[in-house]
């Protein structure tokens, strides 16, 4: 046993630890308002009163470590009247050092609220059920341990009392299948059960495809059926194919000379245009002649017209010298008519000057020359001679409009005159033009009556031409009958090729149907002879499981659970002994039941007195505690035990015994809640708690 030293890095040994608790700080758990608790090595009793807090402790470390449980109230760890509570759990582990915070919150339910974990000083802020998670795992607990409630840790490290009483009390079934989870192999169970659901289901699958293999036979059969029909149809469509190549041939024979007498009717179709198109030319070219010779005689009648015409080309020449001395004369006339108006332009510019230059004397008082004054006198002697200089102008442009308008007399006369010869020759230039064309219409009078008879000729030939198309055009109208008829054989000869063609295609289709359906009923026994060959694998397999495979799991179970049992018996009674002094001889059954007997006679578990009963479940907690910790050797659990009133009811003689049973347990640390004072001795560290009112508190 270890020595109390007072500080923990002094209680160290060389060698690292599993796991070692070092310390928890409780705030408004149960009774607790704010303590702060720390663990050492070796083995620690928590001692107090009945109801001062113990057990408390004990709940906040599994709280810490695994958070509310699936039935669990938060009700039960808050304490009463708070809305908040906190544990803080800090612990060693495989030479780390954890530290856990988790916090309840009053709502209207009490949940937890946040939690933390930190590994070496790295803290991480996650879910609930991820801090589980990452504490089994530095727990090393199987996976399958994660989702249960804690039994692992219940049954190795701290069982409350009544929870091991209850186990043993349990009926058998129940308990056996709560060690096989403890043990970690209900596996076993699970596989034999997987295995027993497999078979069933493979049964199931078995009688399934025994159903849809039942129609192989039959499906064969057909299959045969349908391939000899299929022969016999291939067999018939031979037949009716040379029938089809006959019709077809007769079809073709009667076409082409069908198409032969067709080109007959088609040749006596074109003779017919042609004589159509030959009568047409025969009424055209009798409509030109009937022109022609109307022609003919409208220009002879305008030949005799012509002839009658007296043309002189001299009066033409005389006219044009008359009408250029005409023009000579109106030119020298304009001249005349010119220079008169521009007298009489000049004379009316000297009156308007005659004027201004009165009103300008009127107005001047001193001459602008010599810069004297001018006086009346001679201002009026000068309006004088400009007022005579003006009458005589006037007289002037009296006797010079005379003249102009006789000049303008007799440029009208001359214009006049002018006009009428220049209409004269273009009278006489038509003439002589209308004088020409007389040769012309002579000449064109020739062409059309040389038109006229070579249309007649033209007429003439088309005429015999017409003739002879007739004739041909009468020859060939019989071919019209012969096509009726041949037309008649020709669509008889293309039903009876359509008949053949459709049975043809008929039994084709047919052929084609019986392939499809010869194709898919070999499928089917294909995939149904798959599904034999399946059938077959599963009887095989349903076989091997039902006959070899549980048969092999229920004995490895039960080699495992004898070999279990076997080591858990021997250490139940070992633990047993140690502490009952009777002569009592224990041991498990095969439902891992105590079985009590003293001298050859079984007692019964309620039989026995208080402190055997807790003898019997204190022996049956700790040798499943060894015997889970030989089998789970991994688990990081092993170095601490906690063990919760384990002595209730115990005598003296039997509280004397604990001392031997504490020295053989080869623990790091261990930690006892009981109120016997008795205890403090069998211990290196005692913590004392006292409940003060409604808190309970550590004494120092």
């Amino acid at each position: 046993m270890y020595l109390q030293t007072g500080l923990w890095s002094q209680q160290k040994r060389c060698c690292g630890y599993k796991m070692i608790l070092k310390n928890i700080k409780i705030n408004n758990i149960r009774s607790y308002e704010n303590e702060e608790i720390e663990f050492k090595l070796g083995s620690t009793l928590l001692s107090g009163d009945i109801g001062s807090g113990k057990t408390s402790i004990l709940l906040a470390i599994e709280f810490a470590l695994f958070g509310l449980q699936p039935g669990q109230r938060g009700s039960s760890l808050l304490r009463n009247g708070k809305n908040e509570g906190e544990v803080i759990l800090e612990f060693e582990i495989d030479n780390k050092n954890v530290k856990i915070e988790r916090n309840l919150k009053r709502g209207k339910t009490i949940s937890q609220e946040s939690c933390s974990i930190t590994i070496d000083g790295e803290r991480e802020d996650i879910s609930v059920t991820e801090v589980k998670n990452r504490v089994l795992e530095l727990m090393d607990y199987p996976r399958e341990f994660a989702k249960k409630q804690n039994i692992l840790y219940r049954f190795t490290v701290y069982t409350p009392q009544e929870e091991m009483k209850q186990i043993i009390l349990e009926d058998p079934e129940t308990r056996i299948n709560t060690l096989r989870h403890v043990f970690g192999i209900d596996k076993y169970k699970r596989i034999i059960e997987n295995a027993s659901i497999l078979a069933s289901k493979l049964r199931e699958e078995k009688r399934m495809k025994e159903g849809q293999i039942s129609t192989l036979e039959q499906d064969k059969i057909l299959l045969v059926e349908k391939e000899e029909e299929q022969n016999i149809k291939k067999y018939n469509l031979v037949d009716v194919e040379r029938n089809l190549v006959v019709k077809q041939e007769k079809r073709k024979e009667i076409q082409k000379e069908q198409e032969r007498i067709s080109d007959k009717i088609e040749e006596k179709r074109r003779l017919e245009q042609e004589i159509e198109k030959t009568r047409l030319m025969i009424l055209t070219k009798k409509d030109l002649i009937s022109t022609n010779e109307k022609t003919l005689t409208q220009i002879a009648s305008e030949v005799n017209e012509l002839e009658k015409i007296k043309f002189d080309e001299l009066q033409i020449t005389i006219l044009e010298k008359e009408i250029i001395a005409l023009k000579i004369n109106r030119q020298e006339i304009a001249s005349t008519q010119l220079e008169t108006s521009s007298k009489i332009s000049s004379l009316l510019l000297k009156n308007k000057d005659n004027e201004n230059t009165k009103r300008e004397l009127s107005k001047i008082e001193i001459c602008p020359t010599c810069l004297q004054d001018v006086s009346p006198v001679y201002k009026s002697n000068a309006i004088n001679q400009l007022d005579t200089n003006t009458i005589g102008n006037v007289k002037q442009l009296e006797v010079l409009n005379l003249e102009k308008n006789k000049i303008a007399a007799t440029l009208n006369v001359v214009d006049n005159e002018t006009y009428q010869k220049e209409k004269q020759i273009q009278e006489l230039k038509i003439l002589r033009v209308r004088y020409q064309e007389l040769k012309e219409k002579q000449l064109r009078i020739k062409e059309v009556e040389k038109n006229i008879l070579s249309l007649g000729k033209d007429v003439e030939l088309l005429n015999q031409h017409l003739h002879l198309l007739q004739t041909s055009v009468f020859e060939l109208r019989k071919f019209d009958n012969l096509f009726k008829e041949k037309q008649k054989e020709f669509e008889e000869a293309s039903k009876e090729e359509r008949l053949a063609e459709i049975k043809v295609a008929e039994l084709k289709k047919e052929i084609d149907v019986f392939s499809r359906q010869i194709s898919e009923l070999m499928q089917r026994i294909k995939k149904t002879e798959g599904i034999r060959e399946q059938l077959i694998y599963l009887s095989r397999l349903e076989d091997w499981i039902t006959k070899n495979f549980i048969p092999l799991i229920s004995f490895i179970e039960k080699n495992v659970m004898i070999k279990l049992k076997t080591e858990f018996s021997k250490l139940f009674s070992e633990w047993f002994s140690m502490l009952v002094t009777d002569s009592f001889n224990v041991r498990l059954d095969d439902n891992f039941t105590p079985i009590i007997e003293q001298q050859d006679y079984e007692i019964d578990y309620a039989y026995l007195s208080g402190g055997e009963r807790t003898a019997v479940a204190l022996a049956y907690r700790l040798s499943l505690n060894q015997v889970i910790n030989s089998l789970l050797s991994k688990i990081k659990t092993k170095d601490l035990v906690i063990l919760d009133e384990p002595t209730d009811g115990f005598s003296e003689q039997q509280l004397d015994k604990m001392r031997d049973v504490l020295q053989q347990l080869n623990v790091k640390q261990l930690i006892i809640v009981s109120h016997e004072q008795k205890i403090e001795g069998f211990v290196e560290n005692v913590m004392r708690f006292k409940k003060y009112g409604r808190v309970s508190r550590q004494e120092r």
